[in-house]
């Protein structure tokens, strides 16, 4: 495996925990949340910018790809990485997500699923040998299996159905990988809110024994204490030496909730698409700066923070001018909300190396509720793992 996982420390209440991911374009530490750039960039933002901000992974969008620019001109240039000129880390969805998000073009079969381009409106029929083929072009660091994803308010047979069929899709993945020894592919639990279900295809994928091992078919819209059940009991029945990947999180209270909950890998397009629509991210909660009472205020998005626009002490005032009508704001917001993520992950990780994250859960929250009002979801699930919001 071309992936090494040491747990270095332990939360002594909860299952946070703090690890390094070895990976073949370096460490990456957990917990971690990366950013997405589908179209093999960060929207708004260089390579170099996003290394500034200690970015270590990100996530690029396998059906995007092999769209455009191809498989062709992947394999010509070398791989995303050289394509994109980033010489970190990647890791590539595998196109399934689409099944839910296009589900209106796509068609499901044991063989795969059919496509009608966005573009131009030819089928593409994605298999799961197709997949992991893009991804092997695609050459990302951390590739993930073809799975049958259904929506979360989905019930009945359809839900097992496609938890059996992404089984077998994996052993189809895993025979697939031409490179196994530097391309690491990760199975994806699903199971729908059904935790039976859950708890055997953790069994199913765990027995795989694939490098790392991701939760999906959440953040679809689902109750967030059915959310927070899932992924405890999948991390329960997962193995202790191996990453835990949540897929689609990217709500600041989710990801706090999350990690306690014992995930360490988290991906999102929420901080970067929501700076551009004006909204920043701060400890107190996101800020619409278009909002007319930021129209005359010159203090920065968030006092202390490390970003670019309040290092240089921006005023929020120019982004209530100015967001939406210039490419300026939306750049420098999309600066500060993934710094925001990336920090806020950063601050998670170092509070569990010192064994305070109890402490850091609470100031958390109490910055974003100073009511005290806490939303029942994340008490009870912080309750279930030994943390008391007070």
């Amino acid at each position: 495996m071309a992936l090494q996982f040491e747990v270095v420390a332990k939360c002594s209440k909860s299952k946070a925990r703090a690890a390094i991911m070895k990976l073949p374009r370096g460490p990456v530490s957990t917990p971690v949340f990366m950013p997405v750039g589908t179209q093999a960039s960060l929207k708004g933002l260089t390579p170099q910018q996003l290394k500034d901000l200690g970015c270590e992974i990100f996530l690029n969008n396998t059906y995007h790809l092999g769209l455009r620019p191809g498989q062709e001109v992947l394999d010509k240039v070398g791989g995303a990485h050289e394509f994109q000129n980033w010489d970190r880390n990647i890791l590539t969805d595998s196109g399934g997500f689409q099944m839910v998000s296009l589900l209106k073009l796509a068609t499901i079969t044991e063989d795969g699923v059919t496509f009608l381009s966005p573009h131009d409106n030819s089928p593409m029929l994605l298999t799961p040998e197709h997949s992991i083929s893009l991804q092997n072009s695609i050459g990302s660091d951390i590739m993930m299996q073809l799975d049958d994803v259904v929506h979360t308010m989905t019930t009945g047979p359809r839900v097992e159905e496609a938890m059996w069929r992404s089984i077998r899709w994996l052993d189809r993945c895993i025979k697939a990988n031409k490179h196994p020894d530097k391309q690491n592919l990760f199975a994806i639990i699903q199971g729908g809110l059904d935790l039976d279900l859950r708890v055997k295809c953790c069994a199913e994928m765990a027995a795989r024994d694939t490098p790392g091992i991701a939760i999906g078919g959440l953040s679809g819209g689902e109750d967030k204490h059915q959310y927070c059940q899932v992924v405890s009991k999948c991390t329960d029945n997962l193995p202790e030496n191996k990453p835990r990947y949540c897929m689609g999180v990217g709500y600041a209270e989710d990801l706090v909730v999350s990690v306690a909950l014992g995930a360490d890998m988290f991906d999102c397009v929420f901080p970067t698409r929501t700076a551009r629509f004006g909204s920043a991210l701060t400890k107190f909660g996101s800020i619409n700066l278009r909002n007319a009472k930021y129209r005359d205020d010159s203090s920065p998005i968030e006092e202390g923070c490390g970003c670019l626009a309040c290092k240089e002490n921006i005023p929020k005032s120019y982004f209530h001018l100015s967001v939406g009508k210039d490419t300026v704001p939306a750049h420098l917001l999309t600066l500060h909300n993934t710094y925001y993520q990336l920090n806020l992950m950063r601050s998670v990780r170092q509070s569990i190396i010192d064994d305070k994250f109890e402490d850091f859960v609470n100031e958390f929250f109490s910055n974003l509720y100073p009511s005290k009002t806490y939303p029942d979801w994340a008490v009870q699930a912080l309750k279930g793992v030994n943390i008391d919001l007070h």
